[in-house]
Order: C-alpha cells, then sequence, then structure tokens
C-alpha cells in the first residue's frame, strides 16, 4: 500500500536522525539537538528571489522557503542572520495553513517554482507544505536547495517529491570542512549525497520550451579565496565519480562578512587568477552545461532577513557558460 511522503517521515523526529548529525534526540518533546530546532515549522522567510540560476528563475523568480538554522555552520556563510544556531529560535513559528497560505499568495503573482532552503534538518516540515499544496490543487516545480551534507536514507524517501535537486559541493578536503563548517566527515557524507541525487535524477537537466527546469539536478560549487586546490578536487570528483554532463554552477559570489573580516583566508574577496584557474579546470574536465559567475557579482547576492523582502532587489552576476 503506498503511503504519503508526510506518512513516511511521520515519527523521524522522535529519535531524529534526519541529517548526518545523528542527534537522537525527541524534537517532538521538545529537545533540541545540532540544529536547535524543536518540531515546529521554524521557517525564516517565504519570500520572491531572482538570484537563483536562470532556468530556475523565470521571469517571476522563484519562492524560497528559508528554514531556520543549519546543519552545518559555515563561517561565511551569506544567510548568517538565520543559519547560526546560537540561538535556540531565529525567524518565526509557522503554522502550515500559515505558511500555505503565503506561499499561494506567491504562485498566484505567476510564480512556478518553490524552493526549501537549508531543508536537510526540516524535511518533515517541508514534505507536509508539499503535500499541502497538492492538497488545494498546486503543482509547483519543487527544488531542494541543500549543502549537501545529507543522510542518503532520508533523500531516497524524498524521490518523486523532489523535482530538482539543488546541491552544493562545498569542500573534498576534510580539513577545511572541519574549520571552515564543523564537519569533517562533509567530503565522505556529500559524495553518497551527491551519488544518490544522482541516480533519481541523472545527469541531464530537462528544460521545458521556454529554458526553464523540468526535472534534473544543478551542483553548485562556491570558489573559495585562497583554496583552488580543493575547488580542483571537487570539480574532478564530479567529473569522475558522477558525470561532466551534470550541470554545474561554479559561483565567483564569495565576499566575506563581518564576522570572517579579519580572517586570513577569509577576510578578502575571490581573486581574478584564482576564478579563472578553477573555470580552466572546468572546461579541461568536460563540463559544458551550466553557470558561471562575474566576480562582481559578489556585490548583489546580499539578502537582509530583516526586512520582509530580503531579496528585494533583482540580483545581477550569472551567466551561461
Amino acid at each position: 500500500m503506498n503511503t504519503s511522503f508526510a506518512q513516511r517521515f511521520a515519527t523521524a523526529m522522535q529519535k531524529c536522525r534526519l541529517c548526518p548529525r545523528n542527534c537522537g534526540v525527541n524534537r517532538v518533546q521538545g529537545q533540541l539537538g545540532y540544529c536547535r530546532n524543536d518540531a515546529e515549522m521554524h521557517i525564516a522567510s517565504i519570500t520572491p528571489h531572482l538570484g537563483e540560476e536562470p532556468v530556475l528563475n523565470g521571469q517571476n523568480g522563484i519562492c524560497n522557503v528559508f528554514f531556520s538554522h543549519c546543519n552545518l555552520q559555515c563561517l561565511y556563510c551569506q544567510n548568517h542572520q538565520i543559519s547560526h544556531n546560537n540561538n535556540s529560535t531565529t525567524g518565526e513559528r509557522w503554522t502550515l495553513q500559515h505558511a500555505v497560505t503565503h506561499i499561494i499568495g506567491l504562485l498566484e503573482r505567476g510564480i512556478k517554482q518553490v524552493g526549501f532552503v537549508s531543508p536537510s534538518h526540516m524535511v518533515p516540515q517541508m514534505v507536509a507544505i508539499v503535500e499541502a499544496l497538492w492538497q488545494q490543487g498546486w503543482q509547483p516545480l519543487i527544488v531542494y536547495n541543500t549543502n549537501a551534507y545529507e543522510q542518503v536514507s532520508t533523500l531516497r524517501q524524498l524521490e518523486g517529491l523532489v523535482d530538482v535537486y539543488l546541491p552544493d559541493c562545498k569542500y573534498m578536503d576534510a580539513a577545511l570542512a572541519q574549520t571552515w563548517s564543523g564537519a569533517q566527515d562533509y567530503p565522505q557524507v556529500a559524495a553518497a549525497a551527491l551519488k544518490e541525487m544522482y541516480r533519481q535524477m541523472g545527469a541531464v537537466l530537462h528544460l521545458d520550451e521556454h529554458g526553464l527546469a523540468l526535472r534534473g539536478m544543478i551542483v553548485r560549487h562556491l570558489v573559495l579565496p585562497g583554496q583552488i586546490a580543493n575547488s580542483l578536487t571537487v570539480l574532478r570528483f564530479l567529473a569522475h565519480e558522477l558525470s561532466p554532463k551534470l550541470t554545474l554552477s561554479l559561483m565567483a559570489q564569495y565576499r566575506p562578512i563581518a564576522a570572517v573580516a579579519t580572517h586570513p583566508d577569509l577576510g578578502r574577496r575571490l581573486s581574478p587568477h584564482e576564478y579563472a584557474a578553477v573555470v580552466r579546470e572546468m572546461e579541461e574536465l568536460g563540463f559544458s552545461e551550466g553557470f558561471v559567475q562575474k566576480l562582481e557579482s559578489a556585490d548583489f547576492y546580499w539578502p537582509d532577513f530583516s526586512k520582509p523582502e530580503p531579496f528585494a532587489e533583482h540580483y545581477r552576476g550569472t551567466a551561461a557558460s
């Protein structure tokens, strides 16, 4: 007998192992693990966004649901206002109906895609939202926007619900992953997660007649200053362990936040030489589908989550490769 996606996750938060932190806490009873979120619907923002890859934006942008907190704690995160776990909660505690009503309001404005950002620790809440949208007659494209620090078992249960996976591939350097994101096992965990997404979607990103994504995966990699070796290793992993036919989004938008302004490595922007070296490796490995950015894109991807619409301005800087 087929079960709903929500039923698959009905008891997941009673002994939470949704993400690789494997905390095992009972979030239903208010226990807090690594992400510091209980079982309620902690959402920092539901907002239109025009700064994703062109195949996801459309003319009206995407409706992004930003969950509070994250299972990685990257020192340099541009969403640090909502992603840091040092408070018990960040943002609002939404009801399911409130969240769904807000999303439908944006869909009625012509948006056709709904993206869930940092959903790893909030998958049951995400699934509840998607199924509620379906029950009310809405079938938006569902985008799973993740740092790739994921449990394969969780991803397998999402097969058939997610239309487009939008994972990062941050590191293939365990020491760097530990120092900058607090996850020494990120390389092997992300590798397994990316392979599972690839199993579900394959290499080809399917587009409609307007050039918008219908199904598949887009892998993002943010090139970080001083870490070209890590970026080259990431690209080689993607090419050799998955496929150079993947759609790749190679990002140059890094800009230091205040917390790392004096950091010896992270306290500066990416240099043209650094980004060019990574682009050259991407081309030599045979990647031909996807997106690169201009270095000045770093000036245009700065959300302010204290505002009702954190991404109020139209972002520039992403260009097809």
